[in-house]
């Protein structure tokens, strides 16, 4: 197991050394839209406390991202109508992480719309602003 680098790139950005789409915040956790989504409104869900991945991850900050992660799903249904919904959790290299910071991805899925690879490709940022502020109408719809 690694020591936890806050050099990482979700560490910069709860520090706001770098910006982000941000679709909600509270005292524990922080959503933003993913850069490279696999789908329209792909958002990760993540703790600012620190925690290299599940293992690491402490008690209470795992509630709050549990519970900050079906309230942002909620939005997101509400905003984009998936006809699924899918989340996904990496913990180590080999299952797929690739920042080693905790967080969820929640991944709208849409039928007959086969899945963008994950890491792959940078979305427009126009496009990316858009997508958030749907999330953020949502959510502050059913606030």
């Amino acid at each position: 197991m690694m020591a936890y680098d806050d050099t990482n790139i979700f560490a910069k950005i709860l520090r706001g050394e770098i910006p982000a789409y941000r679709v909600y915040e509270d005292d524990r956790t922080f959503a933003m839209l993913d850069i490279m989504p696999q789908s329209d409104g792909h958002t990760l869900v993540l703790p600012k406390s620190p925690a290299e991945n599940l293992f690491d991850l402490d008690p209470d900050s795992a509630t709050a991202v549990i519970l900050s992660t079906q309230r942002v799903a909620r939005a997101i249904q509400a905003a984009f109508s998936p006809d699924g919904m899918l989340l996904q959790q990496f913990n180590g290299t080999a299952a797929g992480q690739t920042v080693f910071h905790f967080h969820m991805h929640i991944v709208p899925r849409y039928e007959n719309q086969p899945l963008r690879g994950h890491s792959r490709n940078m979305a427009d940022s126009e496009l990316l602003e858009r997508h958030a502020d749907k999330i953020r109408q949502a959510l502050n719809d059913t606030a």
